[in-house]
């Protein structure tokens, strides 16, 4: 009753719902007087046509029977008039009775009578107690995949929603919400921000510096993560409180550039943690192509462990007996003066760069040609837009406006001659079909695109993709990086840096009889003993207890993993 009685008090407090109560109570009126005319009607019909006396209260009976189609009973008319009045009669009731009164009762009592139920499910504030908490101020993309991947790591998160309903509808999805105003001292009061162990601010830039504002008044202390659309906001949220800001867009045009075969056979670095650095290196043109990975001699040579192979989107463990193809990417790790040794065996294999195709001028792109330029690779752009590419003619070398699906457009642009075409529109069916196309027209090419969905990765791997990375991946990467404490390394869409204790099962054993590689497909990368991160890594290194796993995998590989060594340690 309790419940009800909070149901009804909210209902009545709404514009809305008590407009819908005077509508509803109008119709009823409405049609009480309209039953009590029928009744009148009745006996003057009775009365002066068929000359019959009958008593108000069977007046009223009869007309209810006949609305709601109930039948006649003992009671008829034998005059015309008086069965032409029982089809009017009848007739109404069927429309104002049994069609329009259901309606209008569903239309404004019970489906706001509903809605509030549902809205009152939303909780208002977080459990009593609850710290290191991470707060979301929108459920975007990127904050969808950020909840799975908290949940997966058992850290908690609250999703803040200012909409009841679509509070209510997340919950009922899973997601821990909050229900509030996002610029709102109370919403921060009563989410717990004080205790919180990260803001992630990822509306948009306007909004998000009300958001720093705001809970940094409530919380002087809380990491805040805010995501940025414009480049001239950074400063903005920095000077709001903003303890790191993250402008994705830009940050993804780069992380496309390097991944582009800018004609130059080189190391690029993708990441590091603490003293490792992870880079990848285009085989093609170098002389590891053909050859196996033992056969390199890159460890005995530079000191670098060969710890995967990329191949058609697919990054594979690096056995002493994988060869590597002419368009695989090799990934290496090791330290700065390792990478630079590598480097310095390249330098011979340097030819003049060729041209990089971007399609698409957008944010993406324009971040990814200058990242590029910087480099000095010569730069083409393509795009529909020619205001756009007038824009961009200062930093890149030559512009294209037109569709990109014209083939004499491509061929302007230099499809023929391009070592690299970046697909940077936020069209994925466009990219798969630009993927497709320029495949076909140069096979060569290494083919670098982004992709918004995560469900056409594979389809846009299959269209000839070579590397694909995606806005939301970034997003929630760059998040979890903050929350580990250690710099972003960014492989891949689909591909971590796991940093996982020694499974007792597996401590003590010498590397090659764990079957890692093998059995998970997870590769390797170093150990991490204290504070020292141990590389290179042999076949016969020991895995001591008190030490952690440093290796890469998708987080499916990440469960099997689990399945297959941590588990052990439970069963035993």
């Amino acid at each position: 009753m309790k419940f009800l009685s909070s149901q009804l008090a909210y209902l009545m407090s709404e514009r809305e719902m008590r407009a819908n109560l005077r509508a509803l109570l109008k119709y009823i009126l409405t049609l009480i007087g309209l039953i009590l005319t029928y009744a009148v009607l009745f006996h003057v019909i009775k009365t002066s046509v068929e000359g019959e006396e009958h008593s108000w209260i069977t007046g009223l009976y009869w007309t209810l029977v006949v609305m709601t189609t109930l039948g006649f009973g003992d009671i008829t008319f034998t005059s015309d008039i008086g069965r032409l009045f029982s089809i009017l009669v009848l007739l109404s009731g069927v429309v104002l009775l049994l069609v329009m009164l259901p309606f209008l009762f569903i239309r404004l009592f019970y489906a706001p009578w509903l809605e509030a139920r549902v809205r009152l499910r939303a909780p208002r504030q977080v459990p009593t107690g609850t710290r290191g908490h991470v707060i979301l101020t929108e459920y975007d993309p990127v904050a969808a995949g950020l909840t799975q991947r908290l949940r997966g790591e058992a850290i908690p998160y609250f999703v803040i929603e200012p909409d009841p309903a679509t509070a209510a509808r997340l919950i009922g999805d899973g997601v821990s919400v909050i229900a509030g105003e996002s610029d709102s001292d109370e919403t921060y009061e009563r989410v717990g921000a004080r205790d919180a162990r990260l803001l992630l601010a990822n509306c948009t830039d306007t909004t998000n510096t009300n958001i720093t504002i705001t809970a940094r008044e409530i919380a002087p202390t809380l990491p805040i993560v805010a995501i940025v659309e414009e480049e001239d906001s950074i400063d903005v949220l920095q000077l709001s409180g903003a303890t790191s800001v993250l402008p994705l867009k830009h940050q993804l045009g780069e992380y496309l550039a390097n991944r582009v075969d800018v004609g130059r056979a080189e190391a690029h670095l993708i990441g590091s943690y603490r003293t490792l650095q992870i880079a990848e290196l285009p085989t093609r043109d170098t002389p590891f192509a053909g050859l196996s990975v033992r056969d390199t001699r890159l460890r005995e040579r530079t000191g670098l462990s060969v710890v995967g192979l990329w191949e058609r989107g697919k990054l594979k463990p690096a056995f002493p007996q994988t060869p590597i193809q002419p368009d695989s990417v090799v990934v290496v790790a090791g330290s700065q003066s390792q990478m630079t040794a590598l480097n310095g065996l390249l330098t011979a294999t340097n030819r003049s760069s060729p041209p990089v195709l971007i399609i698409g001028a957008g944010k993406v792109g324009q971040a990814a040609a200058r990242a590029l330029k910087r480099k000095g690779v010569p730069v083409h752009v393509i795009d529909r837009t020619p205001g756009v590419l007038e824009d961009m003619r200062e930093y890149v070398d030559a512009v294209f406006p037109g569709d990109a699906a014209d083939r004499r457009l491509l061929d302007r642009a230099g499809i023929n001659r391009a070592s690299s075409v970046l697909l940077t529109t936020n069209d994925d069916a466009m990219n798969i079909y630009l993927a497709v196309y320029c495949r076909r027209l140069n096979p060569a090419l290494r083919i670098v695109s982004r992709i918004t969905l995560e469900r056409n990765v594979e389809a846009i791997h299959r269209a000839g993709a070579d590397f694909v990375l995606s806005y939301t991946t970034l997003g929630i990467e760059a998040v979890m990086s903050l929350l580990r404490g250690y710099e972003l390394v960014l492989l891949g869409e689909g591909v971590e840096l796991f940093s996982i204790p020694v499974p007792p099962s597996l401590a003590g054993h010498p590397l090659r009889d764990t079957g890692i590689g093998s059995r998970t497909g997870m590769s390797v990368v170093a150990l991490q003993i204290g504070e020292r991160v141990v590389t290179p890594l042999t076949a016969e290194t020991l895995l001591p207890e008190q030490a952690a796993l440093l290796m890469l995998g998708s987080l499916e590989q990440r469960k099997e993993f689990g399945e297959l060594f941590e588990r052990q340690k439970v069963q035993k």
